[in-house]
């Protein structure tokens, strides 16, 4: 190894991480309980050694810093951190483990754990925790970190500041949307180029969504159980570099060039006017439990990165289900997912964040707390309290399920509401109440809290679970191609292929499906709140089955783009529903309606209409067996103004619902109405026939089937 000759300067503690000023780069990484640190500077990622190792004189507030003049973006480097090795104390620092920069804005290529990434001796870790430390160096398979220059010309374009009750979100994993799009160029497909291609951009606007949710894309690892049976971490809810975007994403080869593609999509879609929303992942890490990878956090300050049990430091608390879990106690880890989110607004200009299991974060001792430091961090934090928040707010530990519980700037993912609709298609008694307070914006969970609809995120399906599709296909998981003799994925069945049983004819069996599916969209789509579409359900999008495809990165989770005759409806369906919601302001109002289930005279803003066209009553609320009801919605009333300074007047709808297999005569209701309707949906037909869609009076809705209605003046 050669002796680095050139100038060392002291450099400055902050900002963390490598940072290019046009001149040289100033390196800075905070370990408190550290003794030594060394700068590893690498010529390519292959290299088995480093060229060169720079000491760190100068620590400020635990922070080593230096400064070196000549240091140009593309350079590669790692650390190597020293200090005592002592498990059962929490301390893991071992020099033979060449580590990421926990601040690194790129990470040089896809990270596969090696056996020279683990700080101690295979085979040597008694049950109480005294492990040999292994003298293996890891830095001939460990990927590099990358400086890069951060410049980047954004040509004027802003973000679309889209409100959040017009918003309409598209989940979708970046490889697997364009894996095998036909029209987008082979090197380009499953990037981020290829997401940012026009023909993909043209889609969402033809569909009619807001937003896209992009699943992981900070750097992750993959792990090496799936390794060894030759799968891989397709999901990517396995993160290390919480500053740089996945390199297996990227169309280009060069080092660092997947920042530079990451901000051209991102510049793309904001001038389509569609926002860009992450899923990250700050709750756990890749370096997984005691038995981990040394990876970067873990041997660069172990006790102030992650929680430890306190009794046996060896130990890791676990609330994620993975191993480990981000100690946000810590000031400096509390510091590092702070910056990481700022960056991402800031340099890489996304809308939004979706917080991967976000009751860890909001942890303080023991439990989950409205006030915890992160939560208030977020909110006092002028540029991440502006954007689009959005929590799945549960994990694994006791007391960790807080659906309706984040604070007002939040958003939620509603499990709840998922759970509802799922049932009440499925046909279970006793489900109109909840299903009414789901369809009208969830208020039981919110609006005490001084929410809006808008804090519910509503969905049916997510990447976590059966595809839509396969939730009317199945009743049971099939995850054998896991690996995991189908121990893996959720246990409970909450899909609805009852009265599939007895049907012979396949071309019937094909068209109850498909009804199923137009009505499960139909619900998402016209409830109150904001949906969310999981990629590909729009077409029928199938998983043949399998509903915890975390580990298959092959045609079982790529978007089929090669659609049938069915599959081309269900689109044109959905993207039907989608422009009717965004052209009608009380499908997606600002506000609660004020006038939720109160019955008497008088003008409403919003009604509960049972099959004889009167209000619900008390009594028929509390009836198991009904299975249909209508929700009418009086847009005449509405007196909100809307971003521009426009009076949200408009339209009176009316949304049936019939989760009985016979059909269900509606009364439509009369007073203060006209007695002419026109049918704008029907989830039994693949499309309402527009010569023949008026109709007076009663309305005969078949089974299993959702409607709209507009009234006729």
């Amino acid at each position: 190894m050669k002796k680095y000759k050139s100038p060392v300067l002291p450099g400055k503690p902050y900002p963390l991480g490598a940072t290019y000023d046009g001149n040289g780069v100033n390196f800075a990484i905070f370990s408190e309980n550290a003794t030594s640190i060394k700068l590893c500077l690498f010529n390519s990622p292959q290299d088995e050694e480093e060229y060169a190792q720079v000491d760190f004189d100068e620590v400020t507030d635990y922070v080593w810093h230096l400064y070196l003049p000549d240091i140009k973006p593309g350079q590669l480097y790692g650390y190597r951190v020293y200090g005592r090795y002592q498990p059962k104390t929490g301390m893991r620092f071992n020099s033979q483990k060449l580590l990421i920069d926990p601040y690194a804005k790129a990470i040089s290529g896809r990270i596969e754990i090696d056996d020279s990434m683990f700080d101690y001796q295979f085979g040597s870790v008694p049950k109480k925790g005294h492990a040999k430390k292994s003298s293996e160096d890891s830095s001939a398979k460990m990927n590099k970190s990358v400086v890069i220059d951060t410049t980047f010309d954004w040509e004027g374009v802003k973000k679309p500041e889209i409100p959040m009750h017009n918003s309409i979100i598209y989940e979708l994993h970046v490889k697997g949307f364009t894996a095998q799009h036909p029209d987008i160029p082979k090197e380009e497909r499953g990037t981020y180029k290829g997401l940012a291609n026009p023909k993909i951009i043209n889609y969402f606007k033809e569909l009619g969504i807001t937003a896209i949710e992009l699943m992981p894309i900070h750097h992750f690892a993959h792990n090496k159980f799936l390794l060894d049976k030759g799968l891989n971490n397709y999901w990517g809810y396995n993160s290390i570099g919480y500053f740089a975007p996945h390199s297996e994403y990227s169309a280009y080869d060069s080092y660092g060039d997947q920042v530079t593609e990451f901000k051209e999509m991102v510049k793309a879609y904001h001038k389509a006017g569609i926002e860009v929303i992450l899923d990250v992942v700050y709750n756990h890490t890749a370096e997984g439990n005691h038995l981990g990878p040394t990876l970067a956090f873990r041997g660069i300050d172990n006790e102030n990165y992650y929680r430890l049990e306190p009794k046996n430091k060896y130990y890791y608390t676990d609330y994620t289900g993975t191993g480990n879990t981000l100690n946000m106690l810590s000031a400096r880890t509390l510091q590092l997912v702070m910056d990481s989110l700022r960056y991402w607004a800031n340099d890489m200009q996304v809308d939004g964040f979706r917080f991967d299991l976000a009751s860890t974060l909001a942890r303080g001792l023991y439990d989950v707390g409205k006030l915890s430091t992160f939560l208030d961090t977020i909110h006092q934090d002028p540029t991440i309290s502006q954007l689009k928040l959005i929590a799945e707010p549960w994990d694994l530990g006791e007391g960790g399920y807080q659906v309706g519980n984040f604070p007002v700037l939040w958003a939620e993912w509603n499990g709840k509401y998922r759970d509802s609709v799922r049932k009440f298609w499925r046909g279970d008694e006793s489900q109109v109440s909840e299903l009414a307070f789901r369809l009208s914006g969830s208020s039981d969970l919110y609006e005490d809290n001084g929410k809006m609809p808008s804090s519910s995120i509503n969905f049916v399906t997510a990447h976590d679970g059966f595809t839509l599709h396969d939730l009317v296909s199945y009743n049971n998981k099939h995850n054998d191609a896991n690996l995991e003799d189908s121990m893996d994925g959720e246990d409970h069945n909450l899909s609805w292929n009852s009265g599939i049983e007895g049907i012979t004819d396949d071309k019937e069996v094909i068209q109850l499906r498909e009804r199923r599916k137009r009505s499960f969209l139909g619900t998402l789509l016209l409830s109150q709140g904001v949906p969310m579409i999981s990629h590909g359900d729009e077409y029928g999008r199938t998983q043949y089955g399998n509903n915890n495809v975390y580990c298959h990165d092959n045609q079982l989770t790529w978007m089929n783009w090669d659609w049938d005759e069915d599959q081309q409806k269900l689109f044109e369906f959905t993207k039907k529903i989608i422009h009717i919601r965004n052209n009608h302001p009380v499908t997606h109002r600002r506000r609660y309606f004020k006038n939720r289930r109160i019955q008497g005279e008088g003008i409403k803003d919003i009604r509960w209409i049972n099959t004889d066209g009167i209000d619900m009553s008390q009594e028929e609320w509390d009836t198991s067996f009904i299975r249909g009801m209508g929700m009418l919605l009086n847009g005449e009333l509405m007196k909100e103004i809307d971003e521009n300074g426009n009076v949200l007047g408009e339209d009176i709808l009316l949304i049936l619902v019939n989760s009985f297999w016979e059909p269900i005569s509606f009364t439509l209701p009369h007073e203060g109405l006209s007695t002419d309707w026109e049918v704008l949906v029907d989830s039994y037909l693949d499309d309402v026939d527009p010569k023949n869609n008026k109709v007076s009076n009663v309305f005969e809705l078949n089974g299993r089937s959702i409607a709209l209605l507009k009234n006729i003046k």
